[in-house]
């Protein structure tokens, strides 16, 4: 029996990449066991030929197939705190990220977080933080809740809590950043360690 094979993707973030990715499956006639952010797997392993077409096709759509072990662990932990930050209803206030990472994973958190950090240059928990200061732009750019309503959505203590660190992310106060309407959102698959160098660990 033909085991399953696996693919993890970089830049596969949300349901239209999903679209987009599985659309480029099917020009293929590759057939799809399941797909869900940042992995699909297949029913078979495709020839070598399909392999390396399905390769370059996504990398037209903007999207990459990862080959290493250690680049795909890293994509993994990022589509999982992805997964949760902005695609979920609401963060949980008592969510331990680093049980929660290791379950999905199947990993010990230590060995995660030392991977993460060493290719990365950033913690995990401050990776955690740039995403959600991208779901807090967000939310103030759609202006449908306050600021105590987000704080919760997203597991802080405080709208006071909220404002804290997202200052120190970004430079401004959310309401400031309120007044220039999103000018400095960034995609979500693009957030990096020197976008907001104050963050703390």
């Amino acid at each position: 029996m033909s085991k399953v094979f696996p693919i993890h993707i970089k830049h596969m973030v949300c349901p239209r990449c999903i679209s987009a990715v599985q659309l480029e499956i099917e020009k293929l006639e590759l057939e799809v066991d399941s797909i869900k952010l940042g992995e699909v797997v297949l029913k078979t392993r495709p020839d070598d030929t399909k392999l390396q077409d399905l390769r370059v096709n996504l990398q037209v759509q903007g999207f990459e197939i990862i080959s290493d072990h250690k680049s795909s662990i890293i994509n993994q932990i990022k589509t999982e705190i992805i997964k949760v930050i902005h695609h979920g209803e609401e963060i949980p206030a008592e969510i331990n990220f680093s049980s929660y990472l290791a379950a999905k994973i199947g990993s010990e958190y230590s060995s995660l977080s030392s991977l993460f950090s060493s290719i990365e240059g950033m913690t995990i928990e401050k990776y955690i933080i740039l995403q959600k200061v991208e779901k807090i732009k967000e939310y103030i750019v759609y202006n449908e809740l306050t600021f105590s309503e987000i704080a919760y959505k997203l597991g802080y203590s405080s709208s006071q809590h909220l404002s804290s660190q997202f200052k120190k992310a970004t430079g401004l106060s959310p309401t400031h950043f309120k007044k220039i309407q999103g000018e400095r959102r960034k995609p979500i698959d693009q957030v990096i360690e020197n976008d907001f160098q104050s963050v703390s660990k």
